[in-house]
């Protein structure tokens, strides 16, 4: 198997060496895992591409390359350009350092990464660590991902429903903020969203006197409705949600009709 890896986090970020052992185990000792990720973090860029912006990317080793852009250039950049047309069986994002349950992912370049390997036609998943009281402090808190991620991974991968629309699946795995061993199991769940929670900007003065915005966010120890991702999240299991690039919101389509 050939597994293409990237991140939000940057080249250097832990949770892409958690990341690269999860593809190594998927891969199989026959397998390759291969690593384009950006030279610089790029959190909460969403699905960005430098449509107008060209960008550098650098050979850092065998089969790991950082590139200036956003991890939705990484893929392209590893699918079009590294690997140069070469089969790819399987698209990796993260692990992120924090969560992307609820409304984060709908700002989360580790999705925007997964996101643009299902466009691409390819099996893509994305991968976030939630944090939290119980793991931010521990030696290794990315530790819950570690452990579980390659065995969920194959799971989902065995139960996955064939996709014939035109619009892949790709999948949002949220790992609990808690030890590996106090992980509860795995639940497939729907996007939540977190009451009263938005961002906002903060602004601060610099030495110079020029005003500076903040954008800054809300408690992520706050629970979505039940059963959905963060919910589950906080309740110590793994949350699987499948998703589609599809914007529609399909459940209005037939009241609008009234405008025509």
């Amino acid at each position: 198997m050939r597994i293409l890896i990237t991140n939000d986090d940057g080249i250097s970020a832990p949770g892409l060496k958690v990341l690269h052992d999860i593809a190594t185990d998927l891969a199989g000792p026959d397998g390759e895992v291969w690593t384009v990720a950006p030279a610089f973090e790029q959190s909460g860029v969403g699905h960005k591409i430098s449509y107008t912006h060209p960008f550098m990317i650098t050979k850092l080793d065998e089969r790991r390359f950082a590139a200036e852009g956003a991890p939705a250039d990484c893929v392209l950049a590893g699918l079009h350009e590294v690997l140069n047309g070469q089969t790819v069986d399987l698209i990796l994002s993260g692990v992120n350092r924090g969560n992307n349950s609820a409304e984060n992912a709908l700002y989360s370049g580790t999705l925007g990464g997964a996101m643009e390997g299902a466009l691409q036609g390819l099996p893509a998943f994305a991968l976030s660590q939630y944090l939290g009281p119980d793991n931010f402090h521990i030696d290794n808190p990315f530790e819950a991902a570690a452990v579980h991620g390659a065995g969920v991974i194959r799971k989902v991968m065995d139960a996955a429903p064939k996709n014939t629309e035109d619009y892949k699946l790709f999948y949002n795995i949220n790992f609990p903020p808690c030890p590996a061993d106090a992980v509860k199991g795995t639940k497939v769940a729907a996007q939540g969203i977190r009451p009263h929670t938005s961002f906002h900007v903060e602004p601060h003065l610099s030495p110079s006197g020029k005003k500076f915005l903040w954008v800054r966010g809300t408690d992520q120890r706050q629970r979505s409705g039940d059963g959905t991702d963060a919910a589950v999240n906080l309740e110590n299991y793994i949350s699987v949600t499948p998703m589609r690039a599809d914007l529609t919101a399909h459940d209005a389509l037939e009241p609008l009709k009234a405008i025509e």
